[in-house]
């Protein structure tokens, strides 16, 4: 195909660069390159940043990007940057920070921000209309004003970056907290979160809605810190809500980004492997907790869709779906009655239309997003049917829409493959084979790992990114701290001493490379290897994913837990302390940091489990354990034949193991149970406070 226009992008592996790489603007990657010539000719750079599921990162490249007199206007006056936000995280908390100190309000994508050449930011915004629309300044007449700022007030312009770098520096700053920590932080930031409960349909606030992972998870623990039924109802009902609205894909299982309006009806479409690992990690802890089939339902399907359209013939995961087709939003997941119809047949497409709220009028731009909001036996009733027909016939029509659906062209995909989403999938299969003992799911965690260590494990060095078959980029605290956390709960499931071993290497590589020496410590976001930028972050605030700090600090308990090590409790106490007087002050946004703390200071229920690996007592009594909602835990396990060759582990010396026979102690609070052989005992060991 021959295009009128290529850029330097066109050398990039990113897809959402790829994008842009034959627009009329003369975009380049972030790099030396583009830096030096800002430099050099003395002019500002125009960053933009996105992501290629991005809706509105679409249509401002359609609008503005593609269109000529507005390239010609960035070309004559800026050096333009293109940056895809998941490649290059570090550079998006940096400049999202920047944008919302300019207007004192959130950020978003597609994020558009000026910086001087030695890329200080001074001006900046997100979307950009092509004409001035809605009290929005059209792009072209930003572009005019900035360049024209920068020729003739350059002084203002110096003073303004002088206080965005100063406050930079200043949100990087900690000090420790040197008084008493005490459980009753981690209850009161619970019950600050639950303040913000909408009864109506879950979640928190008004519109729009996120899914809220780390808020929900930390309810449930709350739950099981003093047995409050109201935020076990918060959760549920919030869970409950999710999954009958149309932020959850009914055809074909797994969740879009967020719901634009408070009834999680109209979402915006792309999918994303981190929002879909989280959840299916939330939904499993629900089944855990309440033994709800519902949400172990919606688990699975969740499963099958991440099995299905993003796992990768290698075993990683792929990053992203897009939200549009041939530029329509949501085009892929909405219908008319006339659709359904022709598909089902009048009698059975009439009852589903009825069930999903398809209608003539349409709930999104004249056709439906699926959604259920009618109880079943409403429905049964109706039509006169039992509610066991009804569920029945339901489920059959899904199947049949799905295939039809399957027909349709497919979102855009981004293939990239990314260390921390990979990651959290890990963890997220993990506790999927746990729970439902599909050894699948233990097999795709398996899998992917092998992926990450061969391909992103180069030189002792963690890479955040994978793509055409090349691994690039620097890992990041989030790559780390994820995915030694993935390792673990790989050992937990298996007892397979390499991934402990791994965890503990790629502890102490994020050790040496991430904490920092100089200060009260805490991990920064980008190692001592990475390139320098205009402020070096470090935060424990959870964004679209749990904050690196928080993860670390779990992962650091665990592995003094296991491993005995105290300069990981030390660390973990030091983070802790570091972040807590901020997340009191922020609960919402500290939401991880208050299950670590949960954790560290609850402290875990150790077990202890010895007896033959592959005997049917073991497997079910680990089968048993992992029913049970017990976040704060964890489980080493030791085979008889290596006991009869004298491999003790120093956790299990002086303990009575009853030879070839399943035993287990469970330890807390630096006391162990006697030992116990039957589930019953072990139950009310691990129930008891």
């Amino acid at each position: 195909m021959n295009h009128r226009h290529t850029n330097n992008l066109i050398r990039e592996s990113s897809p959402y660069l790829l994008q842009h790489a034959h627009n009329p603007v003369e975009w380049y990657p972030w790099g030396p390159e583009a830096l030096e010539r800002a430099r050099a000719e003395q002019k500002p750079i125009m960053l933009s940043i996105g992501y290629s599921a991005c809706h509105w990162c679409h249509v401002m490249e359609r609008e503005s990007f593609e269109n000529e007199d507005i390239a010609a206007i960035m070309n004559q006056n800026f050096i333009n940057i293109k940056v895809d936000r998941e490649e290059r995280p570090d550079l998006d908390q940096i400049y999202q920070t920047a944008v919302q100190m300019f207007f004192g309000m959130g950020g978003g994508w597609p994020l558009n921000i000026f910086l001087t050449p030695d890329g200080k930011p001074f001006y900046g915004g997100t979307y950009f209309p092509p004409v001035d629309h809605h009290k929005l300044p059209s792009f072209p007449r930003v572009l005019l004003a900035v360049a024209d700022a920068y020729k003739q007030k350059y002084e203002d312009i110096q003073n303004t970056t002088l206080q965005i770098i100063k406050g930079l520096s200043q949100l990087n700053e900690f000090h420790s907290y040197k008084e008493t920590i005490s459980i009753e932080a981690v209850k009161e930031a619970a019950q600050s979160i639950a303040e913000s409960f909408e009864p109506v349909y879950g979640g928190f606030g008004d519109a729009p809605k996120f899914p809220n992972t780390m808020a929900l998870s930390l309810l449930l623990r709350y739950n099981k810190i003093t047995g409050d039924t109201t935020t076990l109802y918060h959760v549920k009902h919030t869970l409950k809500k999710m999954a009958d609205g149309g932020i959850y894909d009914h055809l074909g299982g797994g969740f879009h980004r967020y719901s634009v309006d408070k009834r999680w009806l109209i979402p915006h479409f792309e999918k994303m492997l981190y929002d879909n690992s989280q959840l299916i990690n939330l939904y499993l802890e629900a089944y855990q907790a309440t033994g709800d089939e519902f949400f172990k339902d919606v688990a699975v399907k969740s499963l099958a869709y991440i099995r299905r359209e993003m796992l990768s013939p290698k075993g990683g995961f792929y990053s992203t779906q897009d939200a549009d087709i041939e530029g329509e939003e949501g085009k892929f997941f909405v219908w008319t009655p006339y659709e359904v119809i022709d598909i089902l047949g009048e009698e059975i497409g009439r009852i589903f239309c009825r069930y999903y709220d398809v209608t003539n009028h349409g709930n999104f731009e004249g056709k439906n997003i699926l959604h259920a909001d009618i109880p079943l036996e409403v429905i049964a009733e109706e039509f006169h049917e039992s509610s066991e027909d009804v569920d029945h016939l339901i489920k059959e029509a899904r199947h049949k829409m799905f295939l039809s659906r399957e027909k349709r062209g497919k979102p855009f995909r981004d293939e990239k493959i990314l260390t921390s989403w990979n990651a959290l999938m890990i963890s997220a299969v993990v506790k999927a084979y746990n729970i439902l003992g599909d050894i699948d799911y233990l097999m795709m965690g398996r899998k992917c790992t092998d992926f990450i260590l061969k391909n992103l494990f180069k030189n002792n060095r963690l890479l955040s990114n994978y793509k055409d078959g090349a691994a690039r980029l620097n890992g990041y605290l989030d790559d780390y701290s994820f995915f030694a956390a993935s390792l673990l709960d790989l050992y937990e499931a298996t007892f397979e001493s390499n991934y402990l071993e791994k965890a503990n290497l790629i502890t102490n590589i994020m050790i040496e490379q991430f904490w920092d020496e100089s200060g009260d410590g805490g991990f920064y976001f980008t190692g001592n290897d990475h390139e320098p930028l205009i402020t070096r972050t470090k935060s424990g605030y959870d964004h679209s994913i749990p904050s690196g700090n928080a993860i670390a600090a779990i992962d650091l308990l665990r592995l003094y837990h296991l491993t005995d090590s105290n300069d990981y409790l030390i660390k973990a106490e030091q983070i802790l302390r570091l972040f807590y007087q901020p997340s009191r002050e922020n609960p919402f946004g500290y939401a991880s940091m208050f299950s670590a703390l949960d954790f560290y200071l609850e402290k875990p229920k150790e077990i202890m489990l010895s007896g033959k690996k592959e005997s049917h007592e073991v497997v079910e009594m680990l089968r048993q354990i992992h029913k049970l909602y017990l976040p704060n835990k964890t489980i080493t396990f030791v085979d008889t034949e290596q006991t009869k060759k004298g491999r003790l582990p120093s956790i299990l010396k002086g303990k009575t193991l009853k030879g070839d026979k399943l035993t287990v102690y469970v330890c807390h609070n630096f006391t162990c149970s006697m030992p116990v052989t039957e589930w019953a005992d072990l139950k009310e060991l691990l129930l008891s406070k």
